[in-house]
C-alpha cells in the first residue's frame, strides 16, 4: 500500500510527564483509506536525523521562547510548527528516493503512535515552563547539541567541475558542500566565474535529489575575491549586499551562505580594510539572519585567531557572532608554507611546547575561539587536503620538531589529546624520537608564514605533474601542492591497505610534535609537508572529542578519489 497523502489536522496536548503538544496527523494511502496518528515535534526531528534528508523542519525554539512564558507563545509556536511540518511531509512524500523508506513508512503507521515514556523538552508547551526548568532544559539541550552527530563538509571550487563534475560526486560523503566562489562587487552585489552559476544548479539539482541530505552553501570571497567586502559590509551598501545574498538562495535554492573574507580588519592580498570591519561584519550577520531565517546554514571561513577588532587586535568576545551563525569555519592551514626550513602545514598543536607559532594549530584555534565565546559545538575544523614543497635538505621539521630534554610526549598526547603517538605506515603507538638538529643550518630563513599575513589558502593549484620524472617535484618548488599530485608524481604510493607510503627515493617522516607526515629526499633537495590518512583521521579525532561541529576541507578535488575523505570521516565517528 501506498502513502499518498499526510498532513496535520489539528494538535491536542498531553500532561505527562509535563504539558505537552501532540499534532495529530491523518494520513491517506492509495486505496483512499485515512487513518489518524499522534506525533510530537521531537519525533519528526527523529525522523529527519535517521533520514538525513534535504527538508527543513521548522527551527527549535525553547530556548528563545522560554523567557516569555504566555499562551500567545504557545500558539505562535503551534502554528508555525504545524505549517513547517506539513511541508517537510509533503516534500518526503513528493521525492522518489524518500516516499518508501522505511524509517517514514514506520514513522507514519499506527504501530508507532507516540508514548509519552520518550520525552523531549522540546515539546514542552512554553507557557508551563518555570524559569528553573527553563534552565534546566538550557543545559540539557546544550549538552545534546554537543553529543550531536560531527558535520562532514567540504569546499567545492568552481573549478572542480573539470575534473569532478557535480553529478558524479558521491554525496553519501558529505552533509555539506560550501561551492567556490561568488565574489562581491564594487555595487554591493555579486560577480561569478563564467559558467560558475550553471555548475551551480548542477551541484545543488544533484545534491538535493541524491537521497543523502547533502546541503549546498554558498562561499563568498576567497583569497582572491576579497577585495570589496570591506566597501559591501559598509553601512552604505550593507543592505544591498544582504539582499544579494538573499537573492542568491532564493534563486538557487541553496541552504545558506559562508563568507570568506580574507581578512576583515586585515590587508589579507592587498584588500582595501577599516577598523571597522569586524563591526560591520557583525552587522551583516545580524541582518542576514534576520532576513534568511534559522533554517538556513551562515557560516565564515576564519583563522586561528578570531577577527581583528577596531584596536588591531583579535576580539575577545564573539559571543554575538555565534548567536547569528550555524558555524564558524577554521582554517587551521597555511601556518607553515615553503622554505629552506620546512614547517608544518597544519599543526594539530604545539605538542611540545617549541613551536615559534603558538597560536597557530587545531589546539590553539580551539582554546582561542571559545575563550572568547564562541562554542565548540558551533567550530568546523579546517583540514587541508594539499602540502608544500620545499627546496630544501633538512631531514625533520625545524623549528617545532625537537622536544625540550624529559619532555613525555607520548604521556601529554595520550592524557591531554586522546591520541596515540604515531608510525605512519602502520598506525601504531610509538615513543617520541629526538631528532636531530644541525645547528645554524637554514637558522637564517624561518619558513613561517602568518595567517594573517601572506598565506594564500582557497586558491587554485595548477600543475600538470605528467611529464615529470618520477619523484620530480621541482616545479612545485616555493608552492603549494595538491595530494592527488603527490600520489601522481611518484613521491607517495597507496598501499593495499589504503595507506600511503614512501616511493621513488623519498623518505617518509613524521612529527610528532605536530602531528604531521613529511617527505624529504636530499638527493633531490626536496622536502613535502602535507597531510594523509593518519593525520587527518587523529585532526577528525580531536574535533570529535573536543565536542566541535565536525570538520571542512580545502578542497574536494585535491583528493586521492574519497580516501582521505573515508579517514576523516572514521576519525568523526561516521
Amino acid at each position: 500500500m501506498v502513502i499518498t497523502k499526510a498532513s496535520i489536522v489539528r494538535h491536542t496536548t498531553g500532561s505527562s510527564p509535563r504539558p505537552h503538544v501532540q499534532y495529530v496527523l491523518q494520513v491517506t494511502t492509495s486505496d483512499g483509506q485515512t487513518t489518524e496518528i499522534s506525533k510530537r515535534y521531537s519525533e519528526f526531528v527523529e525522523l529527519h536525523s535517521t533520514l538525513n534528508d534535504p527538508g527543513v523542519l521548522p527551527p527549535k525554539r525553547i530556548l528563545v521562547t522560554y523567557f516569555l512564558p504566555s499562551a500567545w507563545v504557545d500558539d505562535r509556536l503551534i502554528a508555525e510548527r504545524t505549517d513547517g511540518l506539513n511541508s517537510y511531509l509533503a516534500s518526503l512524500l513528493q521525492s522518489p528516493y524518500l516516499n518508501t523508506h522505511p524509517a517514514l513508512l514506520t514513522f507514519l503507521s499506527l504501530s508507532t503512535t507516540s508514548s509519552p515514556t520518550q520525552f523531549s523538552l522540546e515539546d514542552v508547551l512554553p507557557s508551563t515552563l518555570t524559569h528553573k526548568a527553563a534552565l534546566e532544559a538550557q543545559a540539557q539541550m546544550t549538552f545534546s547539541a554537543q553529543a550531536s552527530v560531527p558535520v562532514v563538509a567540504a569546499y567545492y571550487p568552481d573549478w572542480a567541475s573539470d575534473t569532478i563534475p557535480p553529478q558524479t560526486i558521491d554525496f553519501s560523503k558529505f552533509d555539506i558542500l560550501l561551492y567556490a566562489f561568488a565574489t562581491p562587487n564594487s555595487s554591493g552585489t555579486l560577480s561569478w566565474d563564467s559558467g560558475a552559476t550553471s555548475t551551480l544548479k548542477t551541484l545543488i539539482s544533484s545534491a538535493h535529489n541524491s537521497g543523502h541530505g547533502t546541503k549546498v552553501v554558498l562561499s563568498i570571497g576567497g583569497w582572491g575575491g576579497s577585495h570589496w567586502f570591506s566597501q559591501a559590509m559598509s553601512s552604505s551598501l550593507r543592505s544591498t549586499f544582504v539582499s544579494a545574498c538573499v537573492a542568491a538562495v532564493k534563486t538557487f535554492n541553496l541552504d545558506g551562505v559562508d563568507i570568506d573574507w580574507e581578512y576583515p580588519g586585515e590587508a589579507g592580498a592587498g584588500n582595501p580594510h577599516t577598523s571597522s570591519d569586524a563591526a560591520n561584519l557583525l552587522a551583516f550577520f545580524t541582518s542576514l539572519r534576520s532576513e534568511l531565517g534559522s533554517s538556513k546554514i551562515i557560516s565564515a571561513a576564519v583563522t586561528d585567531l578570531p577577527w581583528t577588532g577596531s584596536n588591531g587586535s583579535p576580539l575577545t568576545d564573539v559571543s554575538a557572532y555565534a548567536k547569528q551563525m550555524t558555524y564558524a569555519n577554521i582554517m587551521n592551514y597555511d601556518v607553515w608554507g615553503a622554505s629552506s626550513t620546512p614547517g608544518p602545514n597544519a599543526p594539530l598543536g604545539n605538542l611540545c611546547g617549541t613551536s615559534q607559532q603558538p597560536q597557530f594549530s587545531a589546539q590553539a584555534a580551539l582554546s582561542q575561539w571559545t575563550k572568547a565565546g564562541f562554542p565548540a559545538s558551533k567550530l568546523m575544523l579546517g583540514l587541508p587536503l594539499y602540502g608544500y614543497v620545499s627546496q630544501s635538505t633538512q631531514t625533520t621539521l625545524e623549528d617545532i620538531a625537537r622536544p625540550p630534554p624529559g619532555f613525555l610526549l607520548a604521556q601529554y598526547r595520550q592524557q591531554v589529546l586522546g591520541l596515540p603517538m604515531r608510525n605512519p605506515k602502520t598506525g601504531e603507538a610509538l615513543a617520541c624520537p629526538l631528532p636531530e638538529h644541525n645547528a645554524g643550518e637554514g637558522d637564517e630563513e624561518k619558513g613561517r608564514t602568518n595567517p594573517l599575513n601572506g598565506a594564500h589558502p582557497h586558491v587554485r593549484i595548477r600543475k600538470d605533474v605528467s611529464k615529470a620524472a618520477a619523484g620530480d617535484l621541482s616545479a612545485f618548488f616555493g608552492q603549494q601542492i595538491a595530494f592527488n599530485q603527490i600520489v601522481a608524481s611518484g613521491a607517495l604510493k597507496k598501499s593495499s591497505n589504503g595507506t600511503y607510503v614512501q616511493a621513488n627515493g623519498y623518505t617518509e617522516g613524521w612529527d610528532n610534535c605536530s602531528d604531521t607526515p613529511y617527505l624529504f629526499n636530499t638527493s633531490k633537495k626536496t622536502v613535502v609537508t602535507y597531510d594523509d590518512t593518519y593525520s587527518l583521521a587523529d585532526k577528525a579525532a580531536f574535533a570529535k572529542q573536543n565536542g566541535m561541529a565536525g570538520c571542512f576541507t580545502w578542497s574536494l578535488d585535491q583528493d586521492d578519489g574519497y580516501t582521505l575523505q573515508d579517514a576523516i570521516r572514521s576519525g568523526l565517528g561516521k
